[in-house]
Formats: C-alpha cells, structure tokens, sequence
C-alpha cells in the first residue's frame, strides 16, 4: 500500500488526463474542449517528467563528486511539447473564433444543426 501512495504524481497524472478526457467528450462548447485537450495534454506532461526523475539523480555534468545522473531527454521532449501545445492551442482557439463568425456559436450541436438546415434547404 505504501508504493501505491508514494507514486502519487502517477496517480495525480491519470487523474487530470481522465478529467480532461472527460471534459472534452462530455462538452459541446468548442472552448471547453479545447481547454480539456490542454488539461490532458498537461497530464502527458506529468507523466513524462515523473518518468525522467531518478532520486539522488543530478544534472547530467561530469563531475568527480556524482556518479548518478538524470536522462535529460524526457525534459527535453516535454519543453517541445510545450511550444506545440501552445501552437495548437492558438490554432485551435483561431479556428473557433472563425467558426463563431460564419456560425454565430460554439456549441457543436447548434454547428451540426446549422449544417443540416443549410443541407435540406
């Protein structure tokens, strides 16, 4: 039980990522998904730098004084992860303000309806 409760940033990990997926299903707003995308997005996130943290690890500088140290990589693919997070976001958030001006919403099932009047008419 005491393993269980001391990874609890893996726990924490799988918690946002199921709110997120949560969010983004359970939402018709095309903000909201959007912010459930960035809420599992960060949890990857998480994820990944919990998996690249060793105890008593430390910069990987050669020193006489350490033989420990923590694989910078996964810190690296998060910090490009987070430039295109931040990139598909602006896109995503870009595209919405569109579809709200040839729409006049966000909400997907006033989207859908909208569509299928222009379709039968």
């Amino acid at each position: 039980m005491e393993n269980l409760l001391g990874l609890y940033n893996y726990w924490v990990a799988i918690a946002l990522m199921m709110m997120g997926f949560y969010i983004v299903i359970a939402n018709g707003n095309l903000i909201k998904k959007l912010i459930g995308l960035n809420i599992f997005q960060v949890s990857v996130f998480i994820l990944f730098i919990s998996m690249g943290y060793m105890k008593n690890g430390t910069a990987p500088i050669y020193s006489e004084a350490y033989t420990l140290y923590a694989a910078p990589l996964p810190h690296v693919l998060i910090l490009t992860a987070i430039v295109v997070g931040i990139a598909t976001t602006a896109l995503g958030l870009a595209l919405t303000i569109r579809i709200y001006q040839a729409y006049g919403s966000i909400d997907e099932t006033e989207i859908t309806k909208i569509d299928l009047m222009d379709m039968n008419s």
